[in-house]
């Protein structure tokens, strides 16, 4: 900070941040030479946010915290890296007269006009800490070492960056050129654990390398690495593989990362496929302690716990979880599994692929290329006198047949299907082939399930629900005089969203004697549906209300999830 030093000096005397003998102090250190101001800072008397804070206010500029912000890549494209790095500037965003540039000294005009000139467009002009600038500079422009320097910032130096990969057996010897690379993968991993990311998409664009993290189902870009290390990047995720090849890139190739961060075992499914401009690769990360999860923190409140609960104690019969991919259903199933896991029952499960690993239970890979389908493997396990099967996917005639045979000779059938809702599940049924008695003798129950993001527990506040919400949600007045309505907030725990975490809402519907004479007489979905809510089942909109109600989620995300649900 040595431009117009003793200006900037007086400016802070006058604002009480530093006194006349803290000053000399610091002259007589430098015997006359500028960097007082430095001097000042690193000796924290006072920082260099409160400093270019008083700055930006004698120059009448908006001061900003660039480091709480996540930068898309079409706005750090605006200004070149080398630009940015000489100039020592970051762009933040698109302004009403211009591009909005971020500046760690806002007296230094001739620098700006110079790079207002060579950019040739009109500059709106925000204030933040010369530190912030720095470290902005690397996090978007910097090589991969910079960048895994920052993440590493970001994440606390708790964490051990050399992650255990597989059985600990990779010791092999890293060439120094290619540390960086090591080393980036690995923060980058650890960040998306960090965030909860359920999802890693590595998306290779035109002129930048998308990094985005799926966040609570919704899609968060992160901070991008440059284009330049797409292919080094790429190539080091193949190897930590260990079964995929770095010389193909014109194939889609399939491939699985055990990892453990904090000595917690986490599993990423690898996918890759060739794109225009390269390979782009998503990563699923799948977290064991999720297999951990009570009935309760998948989101049921007592009355459906209790009623699911005597559900998958039942003997025999088949139980259904429906709804559309990424609404929860195998972590519901995998739930149900560990409560009924005991000592004294035999639990099968046919999945594709075998997502979680799990003590106690025996699980079957299922490999269309070798003959082991669905059917073959279902008619294989029945041998194995099982009390328990667990079907990844009801997907064809066949698959349900052999379900239904096995519920009606005393197992008892965990399985998902695709609908939208409880009751169409028997229409979907019958759409395979099933026959409607079939269905009748052998559905116990079918439950319809949604995931919807959680309010953070840190940041939430009171709010009140308007008109239109009240009337979408269909909430009478009276429903509110013991109701415990939140609102989003947004604070650093929840990356200022504002949710953090999702339950689930669930629509449950028994099959009783009298559902299953309308089964059988081919009753309309429609039928089914009213006489099901004359018999006590909730909707999935109306399950999501009682979470409003409870402060659990908001009225605008219980909404957007069940537009469908019109009941």
């Amino acid at each position: 900070m040595q431009h117009n030093e003793e200006y900037v000096l007086k400016v802070l005397e006058e604002g009480g941040l530093i006194t006349r003998p803290q000053i000399d102090s610091a002259r007589s250190v430098l015997n006359g030479e500028p960097g007082i101001v430095d001097i000042l800072i690193d000796d924290g008397v006072v920082s260099d946010v409160e400093v270019s804070r008083t700055l930006a206010a004698q120059a009448h500029m908006d001061w900003i915290d660039i480091s709480s912000m996540v930068i898309p890549p079409q706005i750090i494209n605006q200004i070149r890296g080398e630009d940015a790095r000489r100039f020592k500037v970051i762009p933040v965003a698109f302004g009403d007269t211009g591009l909005v540039v971020a500046v760690g000294n806002p007296l230094d005009i001739d620098t700006i006009d110079s790079l207002s000139f060579l950019l040739q467009r009109e500059l709106e002009l925000v204030c933040t800490s010369p530190q912030k600038i720095r470290d902005a500079l690397i996090k978007y422009y910097g090589t991969a070492d910079e960048a895994a320097d920052v993440l590493q910032k970001k994440i606390g130096d708790d964490i051990d960056l050399g992650l255990e990969i597989g059985d600990g057996s990779e010791a092999t010897a890293i060439d120094e050129a290619d540390a960086p690379i090591i080393r980036l993968v690995s923060m980058l991993l650890i960040e998306a654990h960090r965030a909860g990311a359920s999802d890693i998409h590595l998306e290779p664009l035109d002129k930048k390398f998308r990094v985005r993290f799926r966040i609570d189902g919704v899609l968060q870009e992160m901070q991008a690495p440059p284009k330049r290390l797409q292919s080094a990047i790429i190539s080091r995720l193949k190897i930590m593989t260990g079964s995929m090849s770095i010389a193909e890139k014109r194939l889609p190739q399939d491939g699985r990362i055990q990892v453990k961060i904090k000595k917690k075992p986490i599993d990423l499914r690898v996918s890759t496929i060739p794109t225009n401009h390269g390979e782009g690769v998503v990563m699923r990360l799948l977290d064991k302690s999720s297999l951990k999860l009570g009935l309760p923190e998948l989101g049921f409140f007592s009355d459906d716990q209790e009623t699911f609960e005597r559900l998958i104690k039942l003997p025999d019969g088949i139980l259904l979880v429906t709804g559309p991919t990424g609404s929860g259903k195998t972590t519901t199933l995998y739930a149900c599994l560990n409560y009924i896991n005991k000592p004294d029952r035999k639990i099968i499960t046919v999945e594709e692929p075998v997502e979680y690993q799990m003590t106690g239970i025996n699980q079957v890979q299922v490999n269309s290329e070798i003959g082991m389908t669905f059917p073959a493997a279902l008619r294989s396990i029945l041998r194995q006198a099982p009390n328990i099967i667990m079907i990844g996917e009801i997907r064809d005639l066949e698959t349900a047949s052999i379900a239904t045979n096995a519920s009606l000779t005393g197992h008892l059938v965990f399985s998902t299907l695709h609908t939208n809702d409880a009751p169409s599940a028997v229409a979907r049924l019958a759409d395979l082939g099933v026959q409607p008695f079939l269905v009748a003798s052998s559905v116990r129950a079918i439950m319809a399930q949604r995931l919807i993001r959680r309010l953070c527990a840190h940041c939430k506040q009171p709010g009140e629900l308007s008109e239109t919400e009240l009337r979408a949600l269909q909430i009478e007045p009276g429903q509110l005089s013991e109701a415990q309505v939140m609102k989003p907030v947004g604070c650093e725990r929840c990356r200022q969203i504002g949710y953090k975490g999702r339950i689930g809402i669930f629509e449950i519907f028994v099959i009783n004697d009298d559902v299953r004479h309308m089964i059988n007489k081919r009753s309309s979905t429609l039928s089914l549906r009213q006489r099901a809510r004359e018999l006590g089942m909730r909707t999935l909109r109306e399950d999501g209300v009682r979470k409003v109600l409870a402060g659990l989620t908001s009225a605008e995300e219980v909404i957007s999830i069940t537009v469908g649900d019109v009941s």
